[in-house]
Formats: structure tokens, C-alpha cells, sequence
């Protein structure tokens, strides 16, 4: 196994792997590349095109020459290399440059998306670990104090002080809180199960279960502050998705240039040099015809049954279409930042709300067993200040761990630089 698994993982680790391991985040790599061959072959139309051509022909048929001297052969070559260049295709060839700009621009931006979508992700399932870690330890902690009160309450009925019927309440609250154990540590295994498979590692068939990972950071409350009006132009500012849908507007206004431009003419200049053996034997068997050419050819639909017409038709509403999409995308982010902000406003207010709780419920504990002993307590009301206080555990790391998963989302549709954040 790598010896990343093996060790204390921080959240800024767990991004770097991602960065090299995620599948997702690969795949749009290679998506990227892929997009860049797109972008070399709208450049093409710039580019000289070079062709060479050559054929040998052999026959057995003779025709008769009347001319003394001549006969004729009976096999027959030629070849010939040309050069051809565009000079004007009714603006499409600087269309196609601006095109090829705007499509690297978006594919890069697409790719950005992808990533920030990922990490968003790999932060959420460490936060989700270390939860379920924390939970594990309250749910150990409530079992052995449920277990030490059913210890107590054994030895009282024993030395004769306490009827049975503590003993049995004592037992099956410790009963009851087992399976909570356990469901703690099932979600334990599966968060981490899910973290692995995020950093795009496949465990070895002989890793059971339980993998052996361990998180060095900590679920923690550092203050976050900022406006929602503000979030919103950061919004706005920094998302990749506004501007990939901008750029894809900018493609399918080059579009209908490029569509436009069939109802134009095109030249295209020409270069080359050939050769050809001579049709017939002479005098000289070894005579070769060859020589360069040069020369310029124009090309123009005059008519093409609507063609044309139709394919601008096409292109001009798939830019109208485009314009929507980049509306309705602010529309969409505006709505996520509302929300995530609103979510990131009751995470802060129940964190706040939940400062105090865990000690006052330890207090309480105290103070009910101290009762208890000195006899003016129940044994109920010691379990009740043990269920409490393991519900004011719980509710703590709930609080926790909501408030750093709603910051991260938060940031995620600001579209600030996760790694900058992580680095904090």
C-alpha cells in the first residue's frame, strides 16, 4: 500500500493526491487534451495544405502513330507535389482563429470546473471521516459510562442496598447504547472507504474492512466571515461556469460568421511541380516532361438549393441559445450562493448555540451521580444526565462538522481557490 495510508493525512495532503489520483479529475484531463487537438485542427484552415501525387500505368495495347519516328509505349508515369493556401473564405479563416482561442480558453475552463467540483468533494468525505471518528469515540465513552453505572449499580444489589430492578435498568441502557457503537464504527469504515476511493486509489483485495488510514487535521470553527452581496460578485467574478458559457456565446457568434460565409467566394493560391515520362519513344526513350506550376483558383456557390440559408438559420439560433444558457447560469449560481449562505448562517448559528451545551451536560452528569450517592438522586435521573450528555457530544460534532461542510460549499460557489483555502 502507498505510505500515504499509513500515515496522519492532512486535508491539504488528501488535495494534493487528488490533484494526481482523483479518476474524475484524470478524465478531464485527458478531455482537456483532447480539446486542444480540436483547437489544432480549427487553426488548420490557416495552414498551407501540401499533397503529393504519383501513378505508373502499364498497357499492353498499341495504337499505330502515322508519324515516322514515333512509336508508341506502353507504360506511362507521373507525379507531382502542390501546395495549396487559402487567402479569403469569406472571413471564416479569421473566424477560425478566434474560434480556436475561445475553444482552448473554454476547455481549460471546463477543466477548472471539474477540478474545484472534486476537491468540493474530497473535502466534504475527509470532514465526513473525521466525524465519524469523533462520533465513535462519544459512542465509546457513553458505553463505558453506562457500563461503569451498571458496575455500580451490580455491587449495591450485591452488598444488599439497591433493588434488582437498577441493575436490570443499568444493563439494558448499556444494551441500548451498543448497537449505536457499532453503527458508529460502520460509518466510520464506510467514510474512509469513501475518502480512498475519492483520491483515486483501489485497495488491494486483501485490505478487509477497516482501511488503515488516520486524519491529522480536526474538525474546527475558524471564523468566516463575509456578505452575501459580496459573495455574489465573487460569485459572478470567479466562477469557471459563467465563463465557459461566455465563451461558448463567443463560439456560436463565430458560428454564423462561419455559416455566413458560404454565401461568399473563396481563393485559394496554388504552387507546385510535376513531372510525366513522354507519351511516345523517340529518338530520346529517356524524355521527361516536367516543370513547376503556380496559379490561383476562386471558387462560389452561386445557388446551393438553401443550403446555406440554412445552416445560418441553424447557427443564429444556436447562438440565441447560448445567450439563454449564460443567463440562466448566473440565475443558477446566484440561487446556489443564496443558499449556500443561508446554510452557512444556521451552521454558525448552531455551532454558536451549541458552545456551552457539552459542559453544562457534564455538570449535570456530575451533579446527578453526586446526588445519587448521597441519596436524594435516582438512579433514572443518572442515566438520563449520561444520555444527555452523549447527545450534547454528538450534537457538538454534528455542529462542527455541518459548519465546515457548509463553509466549503460556500467557497466552492464563491469559486475561491480551494487550495489557498486548505493552506490556511
Amino acid at each position: 500500500m502507498p505510505a500515504w495510508i499509513s500515515r496522519p493525512l492532512t486535508l491539504a495532503d488528501a488535495i494534493n493526491l487528488a490533484l494526481q489520483q482523483n479518476g474524475a479529475i484524470q478524465r478531464g484531463k485527458s478531455d482537456l487534451e483532447a480539446q486542444y487537438g480540436v483547437v489544432v485542427q480549427t487553426r488548420a484552415i490557416v495552414v498551407p495544405k501540401v499533397s503529393a501525387n504519383g501513378q505508373y500505368e502499364y498497357t499492353t495495347e498499341v495504337e499505330s502513330i502515322p508519324f515516322p519516328g514515333f512509336s508508341p509505349i506502353n507504360h506511362t508515369w507521373d507525379g507531382n507535389i502542390q501546395i495549396v493556401q487559402s487567402i479569403y473564405q469569406g472571413g471564416q479563416i479569421s473566424s477560425s482563429l478566434r474560434s480556436a482561442n475561445l475553444t482552448k480558453d473554454q476547455a481549460l475552463l471546463n477543466y477548472q470546473t471539474i477540478i474545484a467540483d472534486n476537491l468540493l468533494q474530497v473535502r466534504i468525505a475527509y470532514y465526513d471521516v473525521l466525524q465519524a471518528a469523533e462520533q465513535v469515540i462519544v459512542e465509546q465513552a457513553s458505553v463505558k459510562l453506562l457500563g461503569q453505572q451498571f458496575d455500580d449499580q451490580q455491587r449495591r444489589f450485591n452488598a444488599g442496598t439497591v433493588p434488582r430492578f437498577n441493575v436490570l435498568q443499568a444493563d439494558v441502557a448499556v444494551a441500548n447504547e451498543r448497537p449505536r457503537l457499532i453503527q458508529a464504527r460502520n460509518t466510520h469504515r464506510i467514510a474512509k472507504n469513501n475518502l480512498v476511493n475519492l483520491l483515486g486509489y483501489r485497495l488491494p483485495t486483501g485490505v478487509l474492512e477497516d482501511v488503515p488510514m488516520e486524519l491529522s487535521d480536526k474538525l474546527d470553527s475558524d471564523p468566516y466571515q463575509i456578505d452575501l452581496p459580496v459573495a455574489i460578485a465573487k460569485a459572478l467574478q470567479n466562477r469557471s461556469e459563467i465563463a465557459s458559457l461566455q465563451k461558448q456565446e463567443a463560439l456560436r457568434k463565430e458560428g454564423v460568421i462561419g455559416a455566413d460565409s458560404n454565401y461568399k467566394p473563396s481563393v485559394q493560391l496554388l504552387a507546385g511541380y510535376g513531372a510525366r515520362n513522354s507519351t511516345f519513344i523517340t529518338s530520346y526513350p529517356g524524355d521527361v516532361v516536367h516543370g513547376l506550376t503556380a496559379g490561383a483558383q476562386v471558387s462560389w456557390n452561386i445557388f446551393d438549393g438553401f443550403l446555406t440559408k440554412g445552416k445560418v438559420q441553424q447557427a443564429k439560433a444556436l447562438y440565441q441559445g447560448s445567450q439563454v444558457d449564460v443567463d440562466n447560469e448566473v440565475r443558477s449560481i446566484e440561487l446556489e450562493v443564496r443558499t449556500d449562505y443561508s446554510n452557512f448562517i444556521e451552521a454558525s448559528e448552531t455551532l454558536e448555540s451549541q458552545k456551552k451545551v457539552q459542559e453544562e451536560a457534564e455538570e449535570a452528569l456530575r451533579l446527578a451521580t453526586a446526588r445519587n450517592d448521597a441519596g436524594t438522586g435516582t438512579q433514572l435521573d443518572v442515566l438520563s444526565a449520561e444520555t444527555s450528555l452523549t447527545q450534547a457530544r454528538s450534537t457538538q460534532i454534528q455542529a462542527l462538522h455541518d459548519y465546515d461542510v457548509a463553509r466549503a460549499r460556500l467557497e466552492r460557489a464563491i469559486g475561491e481557490n480551494i487550495m489557498q483555502t486548505t493552506q490556511k
